[in-house]
């Protein structure tokens, strides 16, 4: 059984049918497990995803930011170890994926034992450079601080931000996320998991909120309907109306979701009453 914490004194069960990959990678505590949702992916006991619910939850993250951006050629991707939002952005109509990730680990274990994202050889390509995904294993704060790149879409994806001290605490900071900013092309998107939306889980989104709405002239909320993870989208400038350049532009989009539709992306684009208000 896997403990995963949720918030103060709430803990969810995950019964495991068998364990595939129990190890202490460089950076955490890494399982691959089977459960009642299929193949899934536990962080130091979070759990990243399942074979049940990535497509809702990785669409949920990269679909809005495919539509809110002006154009899709150059994305950057921070964490996200199993691959699936780069395998979208290339089918979205992306000539350059730079995939970067700290823990290599994870990343080959990751497309070793789950059957969706990279697999082995799509990542030995990628590792290599061949094709429009190249993975890199480094810091993401130091690749986002030092790089004279620039992207239609910075995404990204990492465990959610911790109360105590952890090394990825950083990458959830308003310097970071201005730095994120300053690789982008004009019309470009910064796109962040963001935190839970319930009211007993959401102080992770109440902070990026407040970070989001002081750092960027446009922000734009997507709160899942069916996981528990909400996200934001960030522009340098000011567009009058996301949520309505979004779905006009879904029709068009080169990337076919199977989990949004018009109706979704007007739906979920409003934060919760306590995160708007979260500055009164």
């Amino acid at each position: 059984m896997i403990r995963e914490p949720l918030a103060a004194g709430m803990t969810r069960h995950w019964d495991v049918d068998e364990v595939v990959v129990d190890t202490r990678t460089a950076f955490q505590h890494l399982v691959i497990a089977r459960t009642a949702q299929g193949l899934s992916l536990f962080c130091d006991d979070d759990r990243q995803s399942t074979e049940f619910s990535q497509l809702t939850y990785h669409e949920a993250l990269m679909v809005p930011a495919l539509l809110l951006a002006d154009r899709v050629d150059r994305v950057l991707v921070i964490g996200s170890s199993e691959g699936v939002v780069c395998r979208m952005a290339v089918d979205a109509g992306a000539s350059v994926v730079d995939h970067i990730d700290i823990d290599e680990q994870a990343v080959k274990l990751c497309a070793e034992h789950l059957p969706y994202g990279y697999s082995l050889d799509e990542l030995a390509l990628a590792e290599k450079g061949e094709g429009p995904v190249r993975v890199r294993y480094i810091d993401g704060y130091e690749y986002i601080r030092t790089t004279s790149e620039r992207y239609d879409v910075v995404l990204v994806d990492l465990p959610d931000e911790r109360e105590e001290e952890a090394q990825h605490n950083r990458l959830y900071g308003e310097e970071f996320l201005r730095m994120c900013k300053a690789l982008l092309t004009p019309g470009g998107v910064v796109v962040s998991q963001a935190g839970c939306q319930t009211m007993w889980r959401n102080a992770t989104l109440v902070r990026m909120w407040q970070r989001f709405t002081d750092v960027f002239g446009t922000v734009a909320y997507y709160g899942s309907d069916e996981h528990e993870w909400a996200y934001l989208f960030g522009r340098a400038d000011e567009v009058a109306d996301p949520t309505a350049l979004m779905v006009e532009r879904l029709p068009g989009s080169g990337y076919r979701p199977e989990t949004i539709d018009e109706l979704a992306l007007r739906g979920n684009s409003v934060p919760p009453y306590r995160v708007r208000h979260s500055r009164a």
